[in-house]
């Protein structure tokens, strides 16, 4: 049987190396770094980038050179346990450590660093002539890279917003480009400065002639490109002025460092982020809602307990606790459930305590919401007895007080009675003295 024919297999196109001005091992140490690492660096522009090894097509780190200060040197420790030669790199907002391993390779680093960021090859350092002509090559490339972008201190906002951001944001720089306001297609250039403590703002026009930028002034400059006019503002002002750049060193796309099975070459991979759903509620296509979980707070202990009908009696209406029916004042119940003493005193209000009935086999348990605290002090009321357990208790008390109020209004009553009757007596003898006699 003859097997399937499988496709030819097509090799895995690779990527050109990218293009660098200069590029060898470069060992660095950030500000948070405890200890040198080892790259492959390569400089492009004012960027220089990081590779874990020569082969690697995508860079692990980069170090933009737009906010260059200056390069230092530090003196060869010259043991054997560190043999390498040191410089460092001063940026704006941090400082970077680089050794090399020979004072060749520093004073080349230093070369085509100062190249790119000065716009010159410099003449100070310990360089042979095919040095200063490998430089002389990086210096062309890199006028004709700026005059075909525009600089990063360039921001398409007004003159009042211009004003704005270099107040607000000092630490970022002090010269800023803008398109200019009169519709020409013209650049402006403003800058911020503090003499005297008080703030000093310029704006300067650059007009286009041409593929010329010419700087208006007294003696009007002519410049390549814009950030020819940013150089040209930083090296007559003893860089005193410093091009505006916002600090954004943070990545927009999660990546990752995978190694490739065929050539173990390293590839930096950025996956595709699946869209992360908003806070609101989605609506689903199918199957039955679920309602939104509500926020339950708990409530405290005063709010559980009902409120007392009277501030000066111990009254309290247990919860869950309502009586089969209502009663009023007119209402007479069977004798045979109820049992009353005879009060002993006339005042209306006198303590009697009524003979509790047989607890029930079931009884209610205690009300949720009462702590027991209170159920005692209101247990050992002098006011009524109160049974929380049942409610004929509580009709006994109340028909009791009721009849202790009617008889004592009757005794009342029985005695202005005999009042009036003596009184009437006593009228009638006084009008009769005859019989008296």
């Amino acid at each position: 049987m003859a097997s399937a024919l499988s496709p030819p297999r097509v090799p895995k196109p690779k990527c050109a190396l990218p293009s660098h001005y200069y590029e060898s091992f470069l060992e660095k140490k950030g500000p948070c770094d405890r200890d040198y690492k080892k790259f492959w660096a390569g400089l492009q522009g004012l960027t220089l980038y990081f590779y874990n090894s020569n082969r690697d097509f995508q860079h692990m780190e980069k170090l933009d050179l737009g906010t260059f200060v200056k390069l230092t040197d530090e003196a060869p420790w010259g043991t054997s346990h560190d043999p390498g030669t040191h410089f460092n790199l001063v940026l704006r907002n941090q400082k970077i450590k680089f050794k090399v391993e020979s004072l060749e390779s520093r004073e080349m680093w230093k070369g085509f660093i100062l190249t790119v960021v000065e716009l010159r090859v410099p003449s100070n350092l310990t360089l042979l002539p095919g040095h200063l002509y490998m430089m002389a090559e990086a210096l062309a490339k890199e006028e004709v890279r700026r005059s075909l972008e525009i600089p990063s201190c360039f921001l398409k906002v007004s003159r009042l917003e211009a004003q704005l951001l270099l107040e607000r944001y000092p630490e970022c720089g002090n010269l800023l480009l803008r398109p200019s306001g009169d519709g020409t297609g013209a650049v402006s250039v403003t800058t911020r400065q503090t003499l005297n403590g008080a703030p000093v703002v310029r704006h300067y026009k650059v007009k286009r002639e041409g593929t010329k930028y010419v700087l208006d002034v007294e003696e009007p400059v002519s410049c390549a490109s814009l950030d020819a006019v940013v150089n040209y503002f930083v090296l007559h002002t003893k860089k005193a002025l410093v091009p505006f750049l916002l600090d954004e060193d943070y990545e927009k796309v999660l990546g990752y460092v995978e190694a490739d099975k065929e050539n173990g070459e390293s590839l930096w991979v950025a996956p595709s982020v699946p869209a992360v759903p908003g806070p609101g509620p989605a609506c689903p296509t199918g199957g039955p809602t679920q309602p939104s979980p509500t926020s339950i707070t708990p409530g405290s202990s005063q709010d559980k307990l009902p409120p007392l009908s009277n501030p000066d009696e111990n009254y309290v209406i247990p919860i869950e606790d309502a009586p089969a029916a209502d009663y009023v004042n007119g209402d007479v119940l069977s004798a045979g459930r109820l049992v009353v003493l005879k009060p002993k005193k006339c005042p209306p209000a006198p303590k009697v305590q009524a003979k509790p009935p047989k607890p029930p086999t079931a009884l209610k348990p205690e009300p949720k919401g009462l702590p027991g605290c209170l159920a005692r002090k209101l247990a050992v009321s002098s006011a009524q007895a109160f049974f929380p357990t049942t409610g004929l208790a509580n009709v006994t008390a109340e028909l009791e007080e009721k009849l202790q109020r009617r008889r004592a209004l009757e005794h009342t009553a029985g005695l202005a009675g005999d009042q009036q009757a003596n009184l009437r007596a006593w009228h009638v003898s006084q009008a009769n003295p005859s019989s008296q006699n």
